[in-house]
């Protein structure tokens, strides 16, 4: 059974940590993860230049229309075509952040090769929903040095804010996964147009009235960077979608909490939740 992971913004495949997707093929999933456009080793569009991210704020604040590079939508057609290439007619999708509103691009474009969605820590995009904390925009416009002891010092820095309250930064797994981010090639270029492609994309929620994907939305009560009520917006656009909250969760999916989104991804897909062992033990997997 294929399941898509498709990561958030500037996250290439290894944000997907490696025990997280063996639980997930101990469900019987062939787990795939990859690169999104403009992030880690993939296509880096440098000929697009580097979009001015803070004008794209006051156009937006000021009601006016931005125009980026490329859209989500762009994005979720490069997916399409990963399970092209993969020849695989459809998957089981699961997206977190951006990668949600790509997930949900998808379900909107091509709803034949979407089985279940999952859409994480994500947003319909609509107009007036709460925006992040002054403190997680902060972080998420600090920008990202390329020498190994700066990015390692704004990575604690971001995700000290955004962990939520009740699943505090583990030091010692924060410092790990840095080191994967980093060995596949920090691109701030890259990040600045896909943001650029979230502002751009507008409002889904209309969209997404029409699909009629079995789906399951996640989020966690304490995110700060995109709030609880987005979920609750994403959980009220589809018909029939399932919302499950994660009491004290941030933005992030923390290590305490993988056994329950295994299991809520697994159900989603028509697994029993009993089929194997709630172990984070490292197995292969395919990438």
């Amino acid at each position: 059974m294929p399941l898509l992971l498709v990561m958030g913004l500037g996250g290439p495949m290894v944000a997907w940590e490696d025990e997280f997707c063996s639980a997930l093929a101990q469900r019987g999933f062939r787990v795939i993860r990859f690169d999104n456009r403009d992030c880690g080793r993939s296509t880096r569009l440098d000929a697009c230049g580097v979009p001015d991210i803070a004008s794209m704020f006051g156009q937006l604040a000021a009601g006016r229309p931005v125009q980026s590079p490329y859209l989500l939508s762009h994005m979720a057609d490069d997916a399409v075509g990963l399970l092209d290439a993969l020849m695989i007619d459809s998957a089981q999708v699961v997206g977190v952040s951006m990668g949600g509103m790509i997930a949900q691009e998808m379900a909107i474009r091509h709803p034949r090769r979407v089985s279940t969605l999952t859409s994480i820590m994500s947003s319909t995009g609509r107009p007036g929903l709460p925006s992040a904390s002054p403190a997680a925009m902060a972080a998420l416009m600090t920008p990202t040095p390329i020498d190994w002891p700066g990015y390692l010092a704004r990575h604690r820095q971001v995700w000290s804010v955004l962990c939520g309250y009740k699943y505090p930064l583990d030091p010692a797994r924060s410092e790990a996964m840095a080191q994967r981010l980093f060995a596949r090639d920090p691109y701030p270029a890259g990040t600045a147009r896909q943001l650029a492609a979230v502002l751009a994309s507008g409002n889904r929620k209309p969209a997404l009235a029409d699909v009629r994907i079995s789906t399951l939305v996640i989020h966690g009560s304490d995110d700060a960077l995109v709030p609880m009520a987005c979920g609750i917006d994403t959980a009220e656009a589809i018909p029939d979608a399932r919302l499950h909250i994660l009491e004290g969760m941030g933005h992030n999916l923390p290590f305490e909490l993988w056994p329950d989104i295994v299991d809520a991804i697994a159900e989603q897909a028509g697994q029993s939740v009993t089929q194997a062992p709630r172990t984070m033990n490292q197995q292969a997997l395919q990438d």
